[in-house]
C-alpha cells in the first residue's frame, strides 16, 4: 500500500454552524465545501490548508456513527484519513495482515473519494480512514 499523505483529520462536532467560524475566521483556513454524505449519516464541512484538510463532521441523527461517538466521547478528533494510491490494493494488504477493517469494500465518502475505515482495535485506538481520489 502506498500512502500519499494525510488527506484530512475528521472532527466530530455537535453543530457545524457553531464550530465552523473558528476554522474559517480565526484560523483563516479556506472553506472547500459542505456536503451531506447520507449513507454515513453526516454533514461534512471541509477546510483545506493546502497540505491536508480539516473535516468537521455533524451527525444527521443520534443513531449514526458520529452521533454515537459524540454521545460517548463528546466533540473532538474522530479519525485520521490517509490518501492511498489504490484502495482495493490497500484493503487486500490489510486483510492479508489480519487488520480489522470495517467494510470489505470501499464506499463513496465526501468529495467522491473511495473510502474504507480501519477499526481502532487494529491501530492502537485511532479510527483510521483510507481514501482514494476517483
Amino acid at each position: 500500500m502506498k500512502i500519499l499523505g494525510i488527506e484530512h483529520i475528521g472532527l466530530a462536532v455537535n453543530a457545524i454552524k457553531n464550530d465552523a467560524p473558528f476554522w474559517k475566521h480565526i484560523m483563516n483556513i479556506p472553506h472547500r465545501n459542505t456536503e451531506l454524505v447520507d449513507d454515513q449519516g453526516v454533514i461534512t464541512d471541509i477546510y483545506d490548508t493546502g497540505k491536508g484538510k480539516v473535516e468537521l463532521l455533524e451527525p444527521t441523527a443520534k443513531n449514526t456513527t458520529v452521533g454515537k461517538f459524540l454521545d460517548k466521547r463528546g466533540p473532538g478528533v474522530h479519525h485520521v484519513c490517509f490518501e492511498v494510491d489504490d484502495i482495493n490494493n490497500a484493503i487486500r494488504e490489510l486483510k492479508e495482515s489480519n487488520i480489522h477493517i470495517i467494510s470489505d469494500e470501499p464506499s463513496i465518502g465526501a468529495e467522491g473519494y473511495k473510502v474504507v475505515f480501519i477499526h481502532p482495535k487494529s491501530t492502537g485506538g485511532v479510527l483510521v480512514e483510507l481514501a482514494q481520489k476517483t
